[in-house]
């Protein structure tokens, strides 16, 4: 089991339940998420499985992409339903032309600022466990790509949008600034991941459907094998004397007669299929591992 499942977050989840859920029904303590939904939140949720694990790293930048509704008439302290109202409350009915006015200013690269309730660390502390002491943070803007940003549906007070974005992005804090610019409020009232990095919505089982696997004891068929992990780092064939030498921690060969084009890093694997390390070049054609599974 090295690989990835991808799980269809339910609603009222944290990412961390859906962990521990998954260790049971897997029975196995290396399972891992990469990148967190919120609890409002459903959808696409990879979890790295056995020593997969380490192959995490390359995905922290992952891009994603989600569809969501935001509702405007208030803003909330979290800047999502979750949260509670703060500012005055206003009819409003949305008017589709200004509306897509105001996306245009969050299209391409942005300065976004967190919410002030996120994984964002402060001082060493995560923000949302500040926010729980009351304690005021003021988080730094950072820069964000968001690739796509498209007006799907207006309907009343409601705008159902679709974004393609990168990681690190906050559908929360774009709710909330659109509600600024609007001058009357609003927040993330639904939110569904249906992208994160090459897994899709169809890549997804649920936590039911997972379970009926594990009790036939075909829990593999959910899984994305860590060979697969990584579709843009090209993968080189290492014989059984290479994997040896992968393993003790030596340098490996890539054929400079392969179609793919120079690439920062390869994946070493064997003729089964076994993924056994990723190589980081060191010189043309020559990779050094920097995590062996």
């Amino acid at each position: 089991m090295d690989g990835v499942i991808v799980v269809d977050k339910p609603e009222g989840w944290t990412s961390h339940d859906v962990v521990g859920k998954v260790r049971r029904i897997a029975k196995t303590k290396r399972v891992g998420h990469m990148g967190t939904l919120d609890p409002i939140a459903t959808g696409v949720l990879p979890l790295v499985m056995g020593k997969a694990t380490r192959l995490a790293q390359f995905y922290t930048r992952s891009d994603k992409v989600y569809e969501g509704v935001v509702r405007f008439g208030w803003a909330t302290n979290t800047y999502d339903r979750a949260g509670t109202r703060v500012g005055p409350l206003t009819e409003v009915t949305l008017d589709r032309a200004e509306l897509e006015l105001h996306l245009e200013k969050f299209r391409g690269e942005i300065l976004q600022t967190p919410p002030p309730v996120s994984a964002k660390k402060v001082d060493g502390k995560r923000a949302y466990e500040l926010a729980r002491q009351s304690v005021l943070v003021e988080l730094e803007p950072v820069k964000v790509q968001v690739y796509e940003l498209t007006l799907i549906e207006c309907q009343g007070a409601d705008a159902r949008l679709r974004t393609h974005c990168s990681g690190g992005t906050y559908m929360r804090s774009i709710a909330h600034d659109l509600g600024q610019l609007l001058g009357c409020g609003a927040h993330l009232h639904e939110l569904r991941r249906v992208a994160s990095a090459e897994f899709g919505i169809a890549h997804a089982r649920t936590i039911a459907q997972l379970e009926s696997l594990a009790a036939e004891e075909r829990l593999p068929d959910a899984l994305v094998p860590a060979a697969e992990m990584l579709p843009g780092f090209p993968s080189v064939f290492a014989d059984d004397v290479t994997v040896t030498g992968i393993r003790n921690g030596r340098n490996f060969p890539a054929s400079p007669f392969r179609a793919h084009p120079a690439s920062r890093y390869v994946k070493a694997v064997t003729r089964q299929g076994e993924l056994v390390a990723i190589g980081e070049a060191v010189l043309p054609n020559l990779y050094h591992p920097i995590v062996v599974l």
